[in-house]
């Protein structure tokens, strides 16, 4: 929640230092960079708590945390990068896909070990 406040105050902030009024997201390219990248990151939230909370349950709670923090913070560097420059998303970018899949393969054994276990 701290994130996507983080992130929604910064197009807020980019909304005034280019006096850009909502609903318009067309105007300066650094502000259109930090609305994309606040949008982007708004649009993962649900996948990633849903796959958070399946793989903290089903497979293991320190695993699952450690992998939330790590793709907290590979978001954190997206949005960072994305703002400075569109190219700057994409190492950050990877980092965080690579952890949604392997949340998703902790779900996905985790919910096959608790169901299929004899």
């Amino acid at each position: 929640v701290l994130f996507s406040a983080y992130f929604a105050m910064q197009v807020i902030y980019a909304r005034r230092k280019y006096k850009i009024s909502p609903p318009e997201t067309k105007g300066h390219p650094e502000f259109e960079r930090t609305f994309r990248a606040q949008a982007n990151c708004s649009e993962y939230f649900p996948i990633f708590i849903s796959l958070l909370w399946v793989a903290g349950i089903f497979f293991h709670q320190g695993v699952a945390a450690a992998c939330g923090l790590l793709y907290l913070y590979t978001r954190l560097k997206y949005f960072q990068g994305y703002t400075v420059a569109a190219q700057g998303r994409l190492g950050p970018l990877y980092a965080s896909a690579w952890l949604l899949w392997g949340l998703l393969g902790l779900a996905l054994a985790g919910l096959l070990v608790h169901f299929l276990w004899p």
